[in-house]
């Protein structure tokens, strides 16, 4: 099992450690990892798999090896927050609502994460984090999201 933040779930990827050429098959059923520079979570089994379980991470490539037979149309935005308290993550979503039009609040894993924009395509998600990695430079960690998905 495995979390990835934008291919669709129940999509399998086939994992390749570049480190020891080692491979693993993994379901995507999760979204993250909300680490900058970091692609893919893996459970703890597939980490084991292919030797990651002692360094935590590795320098992998993904291969889609199944894809679902369907999937809704997707639905990107850009993740610009995620807090303990509700009354922050309202405050951040009004700011980006009033900046960028569409914006929301989403209770996910125990965090109020806060999601700006709804573009047809990731790469116009892309050109919305930017503008708000311009606009706002505290908003540093900003990044984009399946947001059809994310919000289940």
């Amino acid at each position: 099992m495995a979390a990835h933040r934008t291919l669709p779930f129940n999509t399998w990827v086939r994992v390749y450690n570049l480190n020891n050429n080692k491979t693993v098959d993994v379901r995507i059923i999760d979204r993250g990892p909300f680490v900058d520079g970091r692609i893919i979570d893996l459970s703890h089994a597939a980490a084991q798999a292919i030797d990651m379980i002692g360094p935590g991470v590795a320098t992998v490539r993904l291969e889609i090896i199944s894809s679902p037979a369907s999937v809704a149309p997707a639905a990107f935005g850009v993740q610009v927050g995620a807090y303990l308290n509700r009354g922050n993550a309202e405050r951040t979503r009004a700011q980006m609502q009033a900046r960028y039009g569409a914006a929301q609040v989403v209770l996910e894993k125990g965090f109020w994460r806060v999601f700006v924009g709804h573009e047809a395509t990731e790469a116009d998600a892309d050109a919305l984090a930017a503008r708000i990695l311009q606009d706002s430079p505290e908003k540093k960690d900003a990044f984009v999201v399946r947001l059809d998905l994310a919000t289940t």
